[in-house]
């Protein structure tokens, strides 16, 4: 559940978290470090190539409500599941748990759909949520996760960047993130599972929420040229707060599409957009049969195409995680240059944790 900032946005419309623009085909790995923990993290860029390919993600919640709490809960809870306007404040949260493994208190799958002939040039695991509901977990465990590529076992990843942790707001919200590259370079297509979340149970006004999200760049020759970039950081999308980079020269009529992970939307609470613009015009909202285009931040999983990647489970709201993906559509039909993507939050807290783009290139 999103909950008022109150003083924090006395006086605000809007809050803004602006990107744009990809650069070099060149960058760095990130640190391998034990990971510090700060409350705010400013959005910076991840990754960044140039080359013909695409991005690809795969991502599940953590949590759901919980349908035999009482019997009048019971179909509330189902109807949400199906898709039904709820937000997580409303309902008793619990684990998803499908691996049975006694030695793993939350679990859920996810596919990852990579083209034949594509090869991984980059992937980032993101994961992240609520410790602070009915229970109260512990922030020492917000750095570590398991993962199991498809078919494989579980292996132990411990975050390698510093660690979103914020205590706000009746929340102790947190986002941590670790290169797996190698491990999806070598496992590649499949569902992917991945445990242990941190996120805690139980029923509150600010609510339970939480999820992963598996975001993989890859090459492959038959694709078009394009600019692929990264961004990540873990804040509270508050008035005023933007980002802006230029430079990027977008062809006329050139197509892509945009990612974006974000915490504790409601769905059916509208004020939320994702906005897209080249060259300095108008910017074009983000819209699609999911996602509404003043209500993005919903609680959704999506991505385009008719067939959507297998999710186990495969909840229709998640209550409080979105990872989506947007087809840019003729959103760029104009072309030009200062490629900027726009997420906005005009009415309650929400937590943008990534944002992703790949946009076909002039050459």
């Amino acid at each position: 559940m999103r909950i008022s900032l109150g003083p924090l946005l006395r006086g605000a419309t809007a809050g803004v978290l602006a990107l744009g623009v990809l650069c070099a085909p060149v960058c760095a790995a990130a640190p391998a470090a034990p990971s510090p923990e700060a409350e705010r993290l400013p959005f910076a860029e991840r990754y960044h190539a140039l080359q013909h390919g695409g991005i690809v993600r795969a991502a599940n919640s953590a949590i759901s409500c919980r349908t035999t709490a009482t019997r009048t809960a019971a179909p509330s809870c189902l109807s949400a599941r199906e898709g039904a306007s709820a937000a997580n404040g409303d309902f008793d949260m619990f684990y998803v748990d499908v691996d049975r493994d006694p030695n793993t208190y939350n679990s859920s799958r996810a596919e990852l759909r990579l083209p034949e002939g594509a090869r991984v040039t980059y992937a980032r695991l993101y994961w992240g949520g609520n410790l602070r509901v009915g229970e109260q977990k512990p922030p020492k465990d917000d750095g570590r996760v398991l993962i199991a590529e498809p078919g494989g076992e579980y292996k132990e990843v411990l975050a390698d960047a510093p660690v979103g942790h914020r205590v706000a707001q009746g929340m102790d919200a947190f986002q941590a993130s670790a290169d797996v590259t190698g491990l999806v370079r070598e496992s590649r297509s499949g569902l992917y599972t991945v445990a242990q979340v941190n996120v805690a149970m139980g029923r509150s006004e600010a609510g339970a929420w939480g999820g992963w999200t598996l975001v993989v760049a890859y090459e492959n020759p038959a694709e078009p040229l394009r600019r692929l970039a990264l961004w990540d950081g873990f804040d509270t999308l508050k008035s005023g707060r933007e980002l802006r980079l230029r430079g990027v020269r977008v062809p006329k009529g050139g197509g892509g599409r945009v990612g974006l992970v974000a915490y504790d939307g409601d769905r059916g609470r509208g004020g939320d957009s994702l906005t897209v613009s080249a060259g300095g015009r108008a910017a074009t909202a983000l819209t699609d049969a999911a996602n509404p285009r003043a209500d993005v931040l919903n609680s959704t999983i999506t991505e385009p195409g008719a067939t959507p990647a297998r999710r186990e489970p495969s909840y229709s709201n998640t209550l409080g995680y979105d990872s989506d993906v947007f087809d840019l559509g003729g959103a760029l039909g104009r072309g030009g240059d200062q490629l900027a993507v726009r997420l906005v939050s005009q009415r309650d807290a929400a937590w943008a944790g990534a944002l992703f783009i790949a946009v076909d290139a002039q050459q």
